[in-house]
């Protein structure tokens, strides 16, 4: 018997075929992959936690407690722990750097949030974000992971915001759909020339954010582009098993485009 998470999948796809016009274009066809592509890294997801409840299992952040779902992404590439893995070696170099604090500016369910203050015991992490369900859920992920003294939650994070933060060994993480052009503003908040920063920029939704940041931290910092990569892992057994097209969807995250992390460090002149 179908689940009820296929059943209302299949109503959707239903749905949206039949509201197609004559001669149905790429975007519908597209749209309706894209649909059925997350049913089917739910169904993933779910299978994922049938064998080893709701843990990460890879990555930087293996053995950590998950939850079930998230607010905003996929989930199984974040319980395999492939979950933006291209900046796995730039989070590996800062965290033996000696940091103090985590700024998480879009901090969703706390995937970075709790992961790093797990990683780093003696950091204090301030977690962002401006939906409710978010911070909630980032809250009860820190509270399941032992963390929830060392996880600071927030509402929305002004652009004059990091002064709070000056002269701390801090690491900036912001992933905010656009929001960055307005969230990182040097002219608001100098204290960002002496901070390391990551920042996914979206284009997608912010046309020149990408040009923007490089523009805004070009005199201040060196900076790394890192676009998306294919990922290669070591596969639980229950995935190795199944066809290839799920395993690649495994780790899909549903980026629509391209969405290229700016990882930018601080010159030691500046």
């Amino acid at each position: 018997m179908a689940s009820k998470l296929t059943i209302h999948y299949a109503t959707l796809a239903r749905q949206a075929s039949q509201a197609w016009p004559e001669g149905a274009d790429v975007d519908n066809l597209n749209d309706l992959l894209r649909m059925l592509g997350r049913w089917r890294t739910r169904m993933l997801a779910n299978t994922h936690i049938h064998h080893h409840g709701p843990v990460i299992t890879g990555g930087p952040f293996a053995g950590m407690k998950y939850l079930d779902t998230t607010t905003e992404g996929a989930l199984i590439p974040r319980l395999l722990g492939t979950y933006e893995s291209e900046l796995h070696p730039y989070l590996a170099k800062l965290e033996a750097g000696g940091l103090d604090c985590v700024i998480d500016v879009g901090c969703a369910e706390g995937y970075y949030a709790v992961g790093l203050a797990r990683a780093m015991p003696g950091v204090t992490v301030y977690a962002y974000d401006t939906e409710e369900a978010a911070r909630m859920k980032c809250a009860e992920l820190a509270s399941i992971n032992g963390v929830a003294d060392r996880v600071i939650i927030g509402g929305e994070f002004p652009p004059d915001g990091f002064e709070a933060f000056a002269g701390r060994r801090a690491l900036v993480i912001v992933d905010t759909e656009g929001a960055e052009v307005d969230i990182l503003q040097p002219a608001l908040s100098p204290a960002l020339a002496r901070m390391n920063v990551i920042v996914e920029t979206h284009d997608l939704y912010r046309q020149g954010a990408l040009a923007t940041m490089l523009e805004r931290f070009g005199p201040t910092h060196d900076i790394v582009r890192v676009d998306q990569a294919v990922k290669v892992f070591d596969m639980p057994p229950w995935l190795a098993e199944l066809p290839h097209l799920d395993q690649l969807l495994a780790v899909w995250e549903w980026r629509a485009r391209p969405t290229p992390w700016l990882v930018m460090t601080p010159r030691a002149s500046v």
